[in-house]
């Protein structure tokens, strides 16, 4: 039995993980890293690659310092393949965008994370949490290359992805952290890396395709013009392989792909669903995946994750320093920057993936088909958009027979914009939370009532 102590164990070595670890580690504490994978996988996850806000990340490891990973920074614009409606959608992407090489970058954030002072356990699996009477976490059980290993802090930051075994282990119920998580929430993704002979004509694009099916959708992102991330995403109560076999069969039936080699294949779970209401706990947080830090309409979490490990930091390091780590209140300045960076946002967004589970597929595709690139860009990527009278009038006319469709998202829109606002009202501190909810939780009956929707908190 090994013992290490710390001031902060960060379970995870990923994008969120090390965010955290870096900006504990430069403020001069303690910091070990525990990661189940060994030195040489460390870093690799299925990802689709595809990186946005890549012009932006925390200084405790700068974008310097990653740009080794960046593999294709020309792409500007997302190409939607309607099949259904014999179409092809361009819409542009605001911000800078980039395609990495996932298990690069991977190895990039760990060498950054290194700089800084954080010290990585590898081969680590974690088993349990360590929890006081009173409810505070004070450390984790693992096993550490066969040996049983305890690791005490005054923090430990659940950086450890999607389904989270920490959060199984902690008892929540005494605490503001989110328990209202379900298996319907997630998504589970593929993807391969496939090399091709020649260069593709859309290297400058991210593209997305539906599956037959409704329940999924594919990705062909660029990593360079002849390097192609291949992928598909689809809800965790679907039958995974059936999806899988869509992804094949339309690798066989592209032209540019014939007599591809796959690279690589790998598969994860990712959440599609709301930040959580609160990501802590006396002596514990929860950071990336493991708090639902991802756009639920694009998959995309790598800068959502970066800054939460960030502003998850700053706040241990703060409670650190006024002995308060067993004191939730003393964290909670870190939900807050969270919703106020990202979270709302990404909040008012699941609401039109709420709003997809209710409608069939032809209608949705035959309504994205109609709608204008630019406002399908704001709502994917800032959770509102607006549509001047013209160009409602032009809609209307090209999606006729979805006239049905338009007007409940258009009574759903409202609603999104009502629960951003909400959530822009985030309280300030744990006396307002439970009022917050309520009113939350009423505006989301109201948007079950207008899709139609299974409830999905």
């Amino acid at each position: 039995m090994t013992t290490h102590q710390c001031d902060v164990a960060v379970v995870g070595a990923g994008t969120s993980g090390c965010y955290a670890a870096a900006t504990v580690a430069d403020a001069g504490y303690d910091v070990v890293v525990v990661e189940r994978k060994d030195a040489e996988e460390a870093g690799h996850i299925a990802c689709g690659d595809a990186l946005k806000g890549a012009s932006d990340f925390p200084e405790a490891i700068p974008k310097s310092r990653l740009e080794p990973a960046f593999t294709n920074t020309g792409v500007d614009h997302g190409r939607f393949e309607i099949p259904q409606e014999d179409t092809v959608l361009e819409i542009p992407v605001p911000g800078e965008l980039a395609v990495i090489d996932r298990w690069e970058y991977g190895r990039c954030l760990i060498a950054g994370a290194e700089d800084a002072g954080a010290e990585f356990h590898y081969d680590t699996v974690v088993q349990d949490v360590i929890q006081s009477d009173d409810g505070e976490v004070t450390g984790v059980r693992a096993v550490r290359k066969g040996d049983p290993t305890t690791y005490e802090a005054d923090i430990v930051v659940d950086a450890a992805g999607a389904l989270s075994l920490l959060q199984d282990k902690t008892e929540l119920e005494d605490a503001t952290f989110d328990t209202n998580v379900r298996y319907s929430q997630f998504c589970s993704a593929y993807r391969e890396i496939i090399e091709v002979d020649e260069p593709v004509e859309w290297d400058d694009a991210l593209v997305f395709k539906p599956t037959e099916r409704s329940a999924g959708y594919l990705w062909y992102f660029p990593r360079t013009e002849t390097e192609i991330n291949a992928g598909l995403g689809f809800q965790m109560n679907e039958e995974p392989m059936e999806l899988v076999d869509d992804l094949k069969a339309d690798l066989r039936n592209r032209e540019e792909f014939r007599g591809a080699e796959v690279q690589d294949k790998l598969g994860a779970a990712l959440p599609t669903r709301r930040p959580y209401d609160s990501a802590v706990a006396p002596g514990f947080m929860a950071v990336g995946d493991a708090a639902g830090h991802v756009n639920p309409t694009t998959g995309g979490g790598i800068a959502g994750a970066a800054y939460a490990g960030k502003y998850a930091a700053e706040q241990a390091i703060e409670a650190i320093e006024d002995g308060r780590t067993g004191d939730e209140s003393a964290l909670w300045e870190y939900n807050v920057d969270v919703m106020d960076h990202f979270g709302a946002r990404y909040a008012a967004l699941d609401v039109y993936n709420i709003f997809t589970t209710a409608y069939d597929v032809d209608d949705l595709m035959g309504l994205l088909a109609a709608l204008p690139g630019e406002k399908l860009a704001e709502a994917l990527y800032g959770g509102s958009t607006s549509v001047s009278f013209g160009l409602k009038v032009k809609m209307a006319m090209k999606s006729f027979g979805h006239w049905g469709t338009i007007y409940d998202l258009y009574q759903t829109k409202n609603l999104a914009d009502r629960l951003l606002d909400h959530y822009e009202r985030y309280p300030s501190d744990p006396g307002g939370f439970a009022a917050w909810q309520r009113e939350r939780d009423a505006i989301m009956d109201d948007i079950y009532e207008v899709t139609d929707a299974e409830a999905k908190y």
